[in-house]
């Protein structure tokens, strides 16, 4: 599942691209960082499995220039994201020697770019008259704080927490910006799926072509953490540092036997035998087809840590594991296997950085925190797109049809919303394409499959690419079929694997606890969900 996938669905391709190809590729970076990869071509009816390696940022499509606006799902207004993407001129693949029919993929590799003399003359006049919250002391750290949850939908200014398009956009913006110098990254417990850590570090590795420095910091540590944080060219962590890389687990707990000793009996109905959904309620222990899909995801992320950490610290993956089998361990002995840089403690690393940089001791180190720093457009540092636009449409959380009555304003994809900004994309000229970002585990059957109708109607008038976070799974999974190409991260957790539905018997409870309860009816099944104390049968 979390190896799918980069699929083409040839019918719900546009009508106005090419007969024979549609060609484009979807990378995690802005203009300047230019691919080193040849186009991503397909021919329409072919069908292909692969995993991207970049996601929602660059599109090269035929001979044009776009930028990108955003439209977030969390609440009933529509945010606009400003210009802020170029695309790429395609080479004439003809040049290159290559076959049109032949599958080309994104390697994710890029080069930085530096900017020509007047591009640098240009970005200099336009600090000059930028706003004041956009004015970054020359030689500035940029500092980010990473912990907790991170949302796929963009923050406002005065909202909290961390926003993974901002995270990402702040490290492009630094690597261009002549007033940053490098960047100190503290990195902490993480709630987030593997997907946006592993969009997050792509960004850590691309910025490192930059020339800039990116330090590390750990205090707490677990996989997922140091998965991210031993990108960075140093990593430190202080004496007393809570390290704990034991390796990787899942689980499911099951209610069978409780809800059995208590007279209630769930009732669940499914289509597809991998569709665990209702295991939890009706069984006491795991299912092989359960087992099998956990195993098969607990490898899948296994084996991509191991083979990260392995290739960036130069060690082979059986040393890796074997350190990890150790069990526990101090913190020096991360320093003598090298997988951190050295002991330090917070304010020691800052002195570094000062010394380093050629700060006096007794002057604060210039830095910049990932708050403000979100504040600076993309325009004062020249990185903004053409005139032409792509909307990207975010949706993250479970789905449902219409907003709940006590629902936050902000909770989940409410169907009726996400469709209506939908319209308002295809109806609109101003944008050329649209990328529908997903990060939700399904819901609602009915408001996803309003949602995919609206989606398949744009990408009738206009390429549409469906862009995989954390999990795009059930519902989630069946909006993407809808758009004519899937990207997906390698650690995305995606699939659609069958439905369920349900509810609880409550006959055996009702008799142990005295309670009775009779139905008047009329019609053969009108009692099929009213009556709770009765099977369906």
């Amino acid at each position: 599942m979390s190896k799918l996938l980069f699929l083409h669905t040839p019918h719900f391709t546009p009508k106005k691209l090419h007969t024979k190809t549609f060609s484009a590729i979807v990378t995690q970076s802005l203009t300047p960082l230019h691919c080193k990869c040849r186009l991503l071509s397909f021919s329409l009816n072919t069908t292909t499995t692969r995993s991207n390696s970049h996601l929602l940022s660059q599109i090269h499509y035929y001979h044009r220039s776009f930028s990108v606006r955003s439209f977030d799902d969390s609440s009933s207004e529509t945010k606009i994201q400003e210009p802020q993407q170029q695309a790429v001129v395609n080479e004439d693949y003809e040049s290159r020697g290559k076959s049109k029919d032949e599958d080309e993929y994104p390697s994710g590799e890029f080069e930085y770019e530096k900017f020509s003399a007047w591009k640098i003359f240009t970005v200099k006049l336009r600090m000059l008259v930028a706003f004041p919250w956009e004015r970054v002391r020359k030689g500035s750290v940029l500092t980010m704080k990473l912990r907790g949850q991170i949302a796929d939908q963009l923050k406002s200014r005065f909202s909290s927490g961390l926003s993974l398009p901002q995270i990402c956009e702040n490290f492009v913006k630094a690597a261009y910006d002549p007033r940053i110098v490098g960047i100190y990254l503290h990195i902490e417990p993480l709630s987030c799926g593997w997907g946006k850590v592993e969009e997050i570090r792509r960004h850590v590795v691309d910025f490192k072509k930059s020339g800039k420095f990116i330090i590390g910091y750990v205090p707490v540590c677990g996989e997922k953490e140091y998965y991210l944080a031993c990108a960075c060219e140093e990593l430190y962590a202080p004496p007393s540092a809570y390290f704990s890389l034991y390796g990787l687990t899942v689980q499911a707990s099951f209610l069978g036997g409780v809800l059995e000793k208590v007279g209630i009996e769930p009732q669940v109905q499914r289509i597809g035998k991998y569709k665990s959904a209702g295991d939890q309620l009706t069984r006491k222990t795991m299912s092989e087809e359960n087992c099998e899909m956990l195993t098969a995801l607990l490898d899948n992320i296994y084996g991509n840590w191991l083979d990260k950490v392995s290739s960036t610290k130069g060690k082979r993956k059986e040393d890796i594991e074997r350190f990890i089998n150790d069990g526990v361990y101090k913190v020096e002995r991360l320093k003598e296997e090298g997988f951190i840089t050295n002991v330090l403690y917070d304010d020691e690393v800052i002195s570094m950085l000062k010394e380093r940089l050629g700060v006096q001791k007794d002057k604060n180190l210039p830095m910049v925190d990932y708050r403000k720093y979100s504040g600076v457009r993309r325009w004062t540092l020249g990185l903004t797109g053409g005139g032409d636009q792509i909307a990207v449409i975010r949706a993250s959380g479970s789905i449902s049809r219409v907003r709940s009555p006590l629902s936050l304003s902000s909770s989940g994809i409410i169907g009726e919303q996400l469709i209506e900004k939908i319209r308002k994309v295809r109806e609109s000229k101003r944008y050329k394409a649209a990328i529908i970002r997903i990060d939700s585990p399904g819901g609602d059957a009915l408001a996803s499959d309003l949602m995919w109708r609206e989606i398949r109607l744009l990408s009738e008038s206009k390429p549409v690419i469906a862009s995989m976070s954390d999990v795009a799974a059930s519902g989630g999974y069946y909006m993407a079929m809808a758009a004519g190409t899937i990207l997906a991260e390698n650690l995305t957790l995606t699939g659609s694997i069958g439905v369920v539905t349900g509810k609880f018997n409550l006959g055996k409870l009702y008799e142990k606890i005295g309670f009775n309860k009779e139905i008047i009816s009329r019609g053969k099944y009108a009692e099929v969900l009213a009556a709770e104390q009765r099977p369906f049968r």
